[in-house]
This record gives C-alpha cells, structure tokens and sequence, in this order.
C-alpha cells in the first residue's frame, strides 16, 4: 500500500483515478477547490483546498510518497479559447507551487499531467493531419494559453528532476472522455457535449442538433478506463519524459455526431454554426507508449460512447423533470 495524492480529485478524470487506486489497495488524499459533482468520493481524505496557494498545497503533500498533479482551471474549446489570462494564471500558480511543495515534503514521485494542447497549431492545420509525436512539441507554437502553460510545467518538472533528483513523470492526455464529467455549462468536452445534444434531440424529437463550424476538423479521443490503467502505469515506469496517452483513430466531430446518434438510436439534423473550433486535425502518435509501457488503449470509441451516452442521457432525462 502506498499513501498517494490526487490533486484536481473532484474533476472528471481525478475521480476516476481515485477510484481505480483504492480498489488497488492503495491510501489515498483527495485534493481540490471541489468535492466531486456526480458521485462521492473513494478518497480515504478529501481535502478542500485552493492549490494556487503555496501553504496549501505543502498541506496538501505532506506525508505520501507519490502526488498525481491533475488540478487545473480548464474546460472545453468554448472555455479555453476564451480565458487565457485566467487559465495561464491560474495554472501557473497551482503547478508551481505544488511541484515545489512536494519537493519540500520529499515526495517520491511526482506525475504531471500535460495535454496534446502543448503542441504547435502549425502541425495542426490541415484535417487529415499526421499523428502527432512527443518530440513534434518544439520548436514550440500551442494554439492557446492553456497548451502553453502545460509546456512550460513539463520544462518544469524535467528541471525539477535534474537539478533535484526528483522522480517526475509527463504525461499528454488527448480528449479523454466518459460518464460522471462535465456535460453542460460551457466546460464540457466534446463527446460529452455531443451526447447532451443527442439525448435532448432522443427525448424532446427535436432532432436539429448544432455543431461549431463544418464539423470537418478532426480528433482522437480515449476512454477513462484506458486513460487511468496509462497513468498508473506511467507512474510505475522508469520513463521520465513526456508521453501521449490517447487513442490514435481519428474521426470528424460530423462522425462522432452519427456515432452518437446510433448509440442513441436517435435521428439529428446536423446544423452548422460559428464556433470556436481549435486546430483543424489532431491525433495522437501511439509508438512510443507501445514502445514505454508494452501497453495502449484498448476500449473503442464505440465501446467508450455507449457507455458515456447512456449516462448523460440519464442525466438529461432527471434534469428534464418537472420540479415539485
């Protein structure tokens, strides 16, 4: 058993991981601004701190061996490409101070999680893009505040690890998605945002559903599941520079808006509006954590909507109700 931390523990992805290390038999601390919207925390110690503060965060990693840093202002393409002052702000100060906090508490090993947003918008203009490899990163050009923040915490931690000895792992998440996320109010990632459409469409028969721009840009997008099997298995590992982590199948959000449809057994008209799209193409180049972990995901897009649908759908259908 170790004793671990999970910053950002009342997010989406945070909780999953929570989850998934005390089935493992492990202690762990749950640390965020937020106690976790959907479902309640596995965490043995949840603690309700602003890491943007130096002292917080030294609470926050004190007495463990290892800290998965998940904590971070973000949302989806609405969110980031219209509060970069916030997020780089806000990012900064978290990942500075609890990188350096757990190096005052002697923690032994520290993962980051980045994002596939570090990488430059000039790899990333055309739909039928080439997969994106970890070394594609520099020379450095991310389309938003919030890829050029990530960037800045990998140089970090692979400075903390040279000039301090400290055992830092990076991790560059690609569109991960699953059930108890966001799915309304702006922050929500797109197939979450698209099972909502749908499930609205599925019970209200009002089939028009709206998509930003002509749906034509392109993304990889993985599982929970497989995203914290990847982590935990980066933890474990001796590789100490960053990784992808991502499914490396590439659809059009028109094709993850059919996919969805399907699931739903639901009929949409697709309506095309302005919208904030990010780059046009991104995919994830999965040969070097093949090559790292022996290991990639494995649950489908398909496997992985069907799951996600059919519990935004539930959500969408309670908040429907009428109030008494």
């Amino acid at each position: 058993m170790k004793k671990i931390v999970v910053t950002g523990a009342g997010g989406f992805i945070g909780h999953h991981l929570v989850t998934e290390l005390k089935q493992q038999g492990h202690w762990v601390r749950g640390v965020d601004v937020k106690a976790p919207e959907f479902c309640a925390t596995a965490a043995d110690e949840f603690l309700l701190l602003d890491l943007r503060r130096w002292e917080n965060c030294l609470h926050a990693t004190r007495g463990v061996e290892e800290v998965y840093a998940l904590a971070a202002d973000m949302g989806g393409m609405g969110f980031i490409s219209a509060h970069h002052a916030q997020i780089l702000h806000n990012n900064a100060l978290i990942n500075l101070h609890t990188l350096d906090a757990a190096r005052e508490n002697g923690v032994g090993r520290y993962l980051y999680t980045s994002s596939a947003c570090v990488y430059p918008e000039f790899l990333q203009t055309m739909t039928d893009v080439v997969p994106l490899k970890e070394d594609d990163a520099y020379p450095a050009q991310p389309q938003d505040a919030y890829g050029w923040e990530k960037l800045i915490t990998e140089r970090l931690c692979l400075h903390y690890r040279e000039d301090y000895g400290m055992e830092t792992r990076i991790v560059r998440f690609h569109n991960i998605f699953g059930p108890l996320g966001t799915w309304e109010g702006g922050r929500e990632k797109a197939p979450a945002a698209m099972c909502r459409k749908v499930a609205l469409a599925k019970l209200t028969g009002k089939t028009e559903i709206e998509i930003w721009g002509d749906g034509e840009q392109t993304r990889s997008f993985c599982y929970i599941d497989d995203c914290v099997t990847g982590l935990m298995r980066l933890m474990a590992s001796d590789y100490a520079q960053p990784l992808n982590l991502g499914q490396d199948r590439m659809v059009t959000i028109n094709q993850l808006a059919d996919m969805v449809a399907k699931i739903a057994g639901a009929r949409i008209t697709k309506t095309h509006i302005a919208g904030p799209q990010g780059v046009r193409g991104r995919n994830s180049d999965n040969s070097r954590l093949r090559q790292v972990l022996g290991w990639e995901p494995m649950i489908s897009l398909e496997d992985g909507l069907a799951r996600t649908y059919a519990w935004i759908e539930q959500q969408v259908a309670v908040k429907r109700q009428p109030t008494a």
